[in-house]
């Protein structure tokens, strides 16, 4: 059974539409969670909201929301304003363009959500505007009201439903000319360039999503369920970082090496298995030739 829509609203192609439901695509209900707790009692802690004058405890019905206008000013917005600004369009996702995937800056990719048909009766164009953009390999670009906010979203086939992910704004990404444009372009010989485009070579893969392994969330269960029986958690001794200092050819060199000596390996130990196993069977073969024999 799925989960609870997170939002239902309408998707429109020109004067073709239908309703739909969005679910979240992503979950942390699995990963390994810690609350605050009191050392003394054992008992879970409480936060509370305090008046960074005052130092007093804040009720819930006297929270409200301020822009800071200067360093401690603050003009106060009420829930009603902002009810005022609320966009049209806050149950429906007007298609507006579509564009080619492969010109989508992936770092504007921000949450993504399935979007399916709401009811029977949305099957049929809910079909009819997935098959359309399969057949032209495009995605869509649509406004949508989220939270309260108004969001981009791109839209493509998945399956038999829909794929949404948002997408940031230009202004809520870093010029990346801040964090490169002080690196150097030192002048690197052709050698290391191959050498290095050997290594990328035999780690050459397919994306497999389901050969991730999240060693640390297996290390946190292992954590909690080892204190919660009694035993006790040995704290590992810390790592030494390596003082030499090994030139970048020779570690272009040593790594090579280092791939190749574990294909060998793994390719040599089948043969060493066969052999004994060989050996095994000759020696039994030998016995029962003597004991025939005798």
């Amino acid at each position: 059974m799925a989960p609870r829509a997170y939002w239902k609203g309408t998707l429109k192609l020109s004067l073709v539409s239908c309703p739909v439901v969005l679910y979240p695509a992503t979950t942390a209900a699995e990963k390994t969670r810690f609350h605050l707790i009191n050392r003394e009692t054992g008992n879970r802690l409480k936060q509370q909201m305090v008046d960074s004058e005052t130092g007093e405890v804040v009720e819930s019905d006297q929270k409200g929301r301020g822009y800071e206008l200067s360093k401690g000013k603050y003009v106060e917005i009420e829930p009603e304003e902002l009810e005022a600004v609320q966009i049209e369009s806050n149950h429906t996702i007007d298609i507006e363009s579509f564009v080619p995937s492969e010109e989508i800056d992936q770092r504007y990719l921000n949450h993504p959500y399935y979007i399916a048909p709401d009811g029977k009766a949305a099957i049929d164009a809910f079909a009819v505007i997935r098959d359309a953009m399969k057949d032209q390999d495009r995605v869509a670009l649509a406004k949508i009201v989220l939270t309260n906010r108004e969001h981009i979203i791109a839209i493509e086939p998945l399956g038999k439903g829909l794929l949404g992910t948002t997408l940031r704004f230009p202004y809520e990404l870093r010029d990346e000319h801040e964090f490169f444009g002080d690196i150097k372009s030192p002048k690197i010989t052709k050698d290391m360039v191959e050498l290095a485009g050997h290594i990328l070579h035999t780690k050459a893969a397919h994306f497999d999503p389901s050969e991730f392994k999240d060693e640390y969330e297996t290390a946190l269960k292992s954590l909690v369920k080892r204190k919660a029986s009694g035993k006790t958690i040995e704290l590992p001794e810390p790592e030494e970082r390596p003082s030499n200092v090994v030139s970048l050819m020779d570690a272009l060199k040593q790594s090579l090496k280092g791939r190749a000596a574990k294909k060998t390996t793994a390719k040599s130990h089948p043969r060493r298995a066969t052999g004994r196993h060989r050996a095994a069977k000759k020696a039994h073969r030998s016995t029962a030739r003597h004991r025939k024999a005798g």
